[in-house]
C-alpha cells in the first residue's frame, strides 16, 4: 500500500506538470482555450474568460489572516461571498485552527484552493480541508499548486485527496489570472521557467490581488531570488496597500529595495511568538520600522481582518498590540485557535494622489475631507506647501501648522507624521502640546523648539496641488487624518 501511494503522488504530481505543458493554468488565464487537468489523467478543455475588474466596489473584499502559529494561511472573501483560501497551516495540527475558523465563519465551499508552495507548514491542512469539503460541505472548486514537487508525507496525503475526490488540479505561474468574482487576481510568481534550481520557496505562487484603489501582494514564502525576480519583471507595479512579509518575517525576505517597490502602507506577519526560526527577524522588522510602517503579528494581533471598501481598508484584529515593528516582542502572545472576535483598530485610506506636485501657491487652512480625530484634541490648522522660491532650495518654508484644541496637556512623543506617499517623520521624545498651544513642522533643517519641529529631508514634502496629513499615535492608530487642496 505504501509503494501504491507513492506511486499515485507522483503520477498527480505528473499531472499538475503536465497540465502547465499543455497551456493549462487557473480559469481565465490567456485569450485561448485553457486545458485543466482532473486526476485520474483526462484532460478537458474549458472556454477562456477575461479577467474581470470591478471599477465601482460594491460590497467589501475581506482578507483573513489565520493565526496559525508558525505557518500560514489566508482567507479571502469576495464581495459575491466567492472564496479563496492560500495555505491551510502546519502539519503538526492537520488544518485544525483553520478548519474550526471556517465553520465558525459558515465557509460552505471553498471556490479556490491556492497551495503557495509544497512546504508541510504550509499545506499542513490541505489533505483535512479538501476531506471535509468534499464529503461534508459544498466542496473545492479547483486547487491551484506551483508545480514543484515534495518527497514529504504530507504532500502526498495532499494530493491523494486531490485524486480520491477528483478535485481540478492547475499548475500555476506567472502570467495567470484566477478568475475571482468583483475583485483581480493576477498571478506574479512563480516565474516560468523556475529559477533557483527550483527550490520551492523560490518558487512560491505570488499573487495580487486588487479591489477597487485597494491591493494585497501575497508573496508565500518568496526570498531573495524570487523578490530580485518581481523587482526586475513588475518593478513599481508591485505597488500594494497591504503587503504579506514573505517567508513569516525572515531576514531573507522583504528587502529595502522590495519595500521601496511596493511602498505599502501596512505589512502583516504570520509566525509563533516563540519561532524555532526566530522569526520575524530584527533585521526584517528594522527595515520596517525605518519607513515607519504599521505592522501587524499574528502571533500577538491574533486573526488579522482587512474589511476592504475598494477606497479604505479597516483593520480588524483579535488583540489590541502595538504596531510599531519594534515595539511587536513587548506584547502578550495570543494562542493559535483563540476565538475572541476580531475588533476595529484603525482605517487605511488610499488615496489617488500622483506626488507630482506643481499647481498654486499654497498657503490655506486645511479643507478636511476625512478625519478621525477625536473632536477637541489635535487639530490641522494651516499649510505652507508652496514655499518662497525655489520649493527644493527653501524647505524651511514648506511647513503646516497643528493646534492642541482639546483641554488637556498632549504628549506627542514618537508619534508620527506621514503623507499619502507614506514619507514619514518621528515627532521626538518629550514634545508636548498645551491646550490652545500650536507647532509647527517644517520640512526643512534647524534645532527643534518648543514651537518648531525640523524633519530633515532634502526634498518637498507636501504637493503644491494637494496631499494628505496622516498622523498615527505610538500605538499605530491614526488620529487625525485630512486632505489639502
Amino acid at each position: 500500500m505504501r509503494n501504491q501511494r507513492v506511486l499515485v503522488a507522483l503520477l498527480v504530481a505528473s499531472l499538475v506538470i503536465l497540465a502547465g505543458c499543455a497551456g493549462g493554468g487557473p480559469p481565465g488565464v490567456g485569450s485561448e482555450t485553457t486545458t485543466s487537468v482532473n486526476t485520474t489523467g483526462t484532460l478537458t478543455a474549458s472556454p477562456s474568460e477575461t479577467p474581470t475588474t470591478t471599477t465601482v466596489p460594491t460590497g467589501s473584499l475581506e482578507v483573513h489572516f489565520i493565526n496559525v502559529g508558525q505557518s500560514a494561511s489566508t482567507l479571502i472573501v469576495s464581495p459575491t461571498g466567492e472564496t479563496m483560501l492560500i495555505d491551510t497551516g502546519d502539519w503538526r495540527n492537520d488544518g485544525e485552527y483553520v478548519l474550526q475558523y471556517l465553520q465558525r465563519h459558515n465557509i460552505t465551499r471553498i471556490d479556490h484552493l491556492v497551495t503557495s508552495h509544497a512546504d508541510a507548514d504550509h499545506i499542513g491542512g490541505h489533505a483535512a480541508i479538501i476531506n471535509y469539503y468534499e464529503t461534508r460541505a459544498n466542496g473545492i472548486g479547483a486547487v491551484y499548486d506551483p508545480g514543484i514537487a515534495s518527497s514529504s508525507s504530507t504532500y502526498q496525503r495532499y494530493l491523494d485527496a486531490v485524486e480520491q475526490h477528483n478535485v481540478t488540479l492547475f499548475k500555476t505561474q506567472e502570467g495567470d489570472h484566477i478568475q475571482f468574482e468583483g475583485a483581480t487576481v493576477t498571478v506574479l510568481g512563480p516565474p516560468n521557467p523556475y529559477i533557483a534550481n527550483k527550490e520551492r520557496n523560490e518558487n512560491s505562487i505570488v499573487l495580487k490581488v486588487t479591489y477597487g484603489k485597494t491591493s494585497f501582494l501575497l508573496p508565500g514564502d518568496a526570498a531573495q531570488q524570487e523578490e530580485q525576480y518581481l523587482l526586475r519583471q513588475y518593478d513599481s507595479s508591485l505597488n500594494s496597500t497591504v503587503l504579506f512579509a514573505g517567508h513569516h518575517g525572515s531576514r531573507f525576505s522583504t528587502s529595502d529595495v522590495f519595500l521601496d517597490a511596493v511602498t505599502p502602507q501596512a505589512v502583516v506577519i504570520s509566525s509563533a511568538y516563540d519561532s524555532q526560526y526566530g522569526h520575524p527577524h530584527e533585521e526584517m522588522l528594522n527595515r520596517l520600522a525605518a519607513r515607519n510602517i504599521p505592522t501587524y503579528w499574528t502571533a500577538v494581533h491574533g486573526i488579522i481582518v482587512l474589511d476592504s471598501t475598494g477606497e479604505q481598508i479597516t483593520v480588524k484584529t483579535q488583540a489590541e498590540a502595538p504596531t510599531n515593528p519594534q515595539s511587536l516582542r513587548s506584547a502578550s502572545p495570543l494562542d493559535p485557535g483563540a476565538t475572541a472576535p476580531v475588533t476595529p483598530r484603525t482605517t487605511i485610506d488610499v488615496e489617488g494622489n500622483d506626488g507630482s506636485g506643481g499647481g498654486p501657491p499654497t498657503t490655506t487652512a486645511a479643507q478636511t475631507t476625512t478625519s478621525s480625530q477625536p473632536a477637541g484634541a489635535l487639530q490641522l490648522t494651516e499649510v505652507h506647501a508652496d514655499a518662497a522660491g525655489n520649493d527644493a532650495e527653501n524647505l524651511n518654508d514648506e511647513y503646516i501648522v497643528f493646534t492642541n484644541t482639546g483641554n488637556a496637556l498632549l504628549d506627542l512623543s514618537g508619534w508620527q507624521l506621514r503623507d499619502a506617499a507614506n514619507h514619514s517623520y518621528t515627532i521626538p521624545d518629550g514634545v508636548t502640546l498645551e491646550s490652545g498651544a500650536q507647532i509647527t513642522v517644517h520640512s526643512g533643517s534647524g534645532e527643534n523648539t518648543n514651537t518648531d519641529l525640523y524633519w530633515n529631508v532634502n526634498q518637498p514634502i507636501w504637493n503644491n496641488g494637494g496631499d494628505t496629513v496622516i498622523v498615527v499615535d505610538t500605538e499605530g492608530i491614526t488620529v487625525l487624518r485630512e486632505t489639502y487642496q
